[in-house]
């Protein structure tokens, strides 16, 4: 009998990101599952070695440093943030392929390195044109964690600005774990905006939208961010989410027929009380097919085999069709309302990948 696949998955289960780490998990479990009725990947059992991503960064890199080292995993994917994927990148380099599922500022082609998730030009970029055209929101105010995917794509957007036709009146940021700071809806509220763009992580952003309706700026400034979700909705409760807007690949109201289908056979296998699918767990589920699609085509986890591979291969999925250009997904984004405590899906942003 083959040795057993085993794929590393990095997913915050603790910190502000510990939110939709339950969820995280689930749909990796769904996506194991789905293989090993099958034939696993490349006739091999999946196995998933689960790595805490909400541990200090310095514990994350020892332990999939020991991990690699040991040849105790074939490949590493996962929902965690960009400077833990700076931080992992020299320790998995041309050892093992790297299928970074986060949403993320965009970056450099890197060998054995596969960015899944949305970058601002394909995420942000055609959210913030929708919302000046068609709700004539046109001056924000940034608030974010200090990390490379707020602070990067804050650059990127401040660079698009006069061609999206919006102006930064304002930028407010706090280290991760200080989005409940008293101060940040403030700070919106006195930068004379239109709305706010939020680029916290889980609970941050949480907390914040909690302050911001207690202060009853709800009701008069948009909010949008590129990374919010059900669990986050649920926590921040049905009144802090009015006048809230978000953008993704994936929600769990999507009404394709993949989606739909996806939906259904997640709750058919992991019970009525399964955690909230979202766009961060439903790229976990993505990464590790994404990991089987490539090795079908390589015939093994080469990474040379892997990056001839990876412009050749095209997903259909809950995401519809997903193809990559340099490494980098390239996928259909939509744009949704929070209603309540889910989201109501208002426009499919591009790009047609039909």
């Amino acid at each position: 009998m083959a040795d057993p696949c085993r794929i590393g998955v990095l997913v915050p289960l603790q910190g502000p990101g510990g939110i939709f780490g339950p969820s995280c998990v689930a749909a990796s479990e769904y996506a194991k599952e789905e293989l090993n009725a099958h034939s696993g990947i490349g006739g091999r059992r999946v196995e998933l070695a689960y790595i805490d991503a909400g541990q200090s960064a310095e514990a994350v890199v020892a332990e999939i440093a020991a991990l690699v080292a040991g040849n105790r995993i074939d490949a590493l994917t996962g929902w965690h943030i960009s400077s833990l994927r700076k931080r992992l990148v020299p320790v998995v380099r041309d050892r093992i392929p790297y299928l970074y599922t986060s949403l993320s500022e965009g970056d450099s082609r890197t060998t054995g390195v596969y960015l899944l998730g949305e970058d601002p030009e394909q995420q942000v970029f055609p959210a913030l044109a929708w919302m000046r055209g068609h709700l004539g929101l046109r001056k924000w105010h940034v608030v974010g964690a200090n990390y490379i995917w707020p602070l990067r794509s804050l650059q990127k957007i401040a660079m698009a600005a006069n061609d999206l036709g919006l102006q930064i009146v304002g930028k407010t940021f706090v280290e991760m774990g200080e989005g409940g700071s008293p101060l940040l809806p403030r700070a919106v509220s006195s930068s004379g905006c239109d709305a706010a763009l939020i680029l916290l992580v889980g609970q941050d952003a949480v907390e914040f939208n909690r302050n911001f309706a207690a202060l009853g700026l709800h009701h008069t400034i948009a909010r949008f961010s590129p990374l919010m979700e059900e669990n986050m909705l649920l926590a921040s409760g049905a009144e802090a989410t009015e006048n809230l807007y978000s953008s993704a690949s994936y929600f769990r109201t999507l009404t394709s027929q993949p989606a739909m289908d996806f939906l259904s056979r997640y709750m058919a296998t992991q019970g009525e009380t399964a955690p909230a699918l979202n766009n961060m767990a439903q790229s976990c589920y993505q990464g590790i097919m994404t990991l089987a699609e490539l090795t079908s085509h390589s015939r093994g986890f080469g990474i040379a085999s892997f990056e001839r591979a990876v412009e050749t291969i095209e997903l259909n999925g809950p995401r519809g069709r997903v193809r990559f250009r340099d490494n980098q997904a390239l996928q259909t984004v939509h744009l949704a309302r929070a209603d309540g405590l889910d989201f109501d899906v208002l426009a499919t942003l591009g790009p047609d990948l039909s």
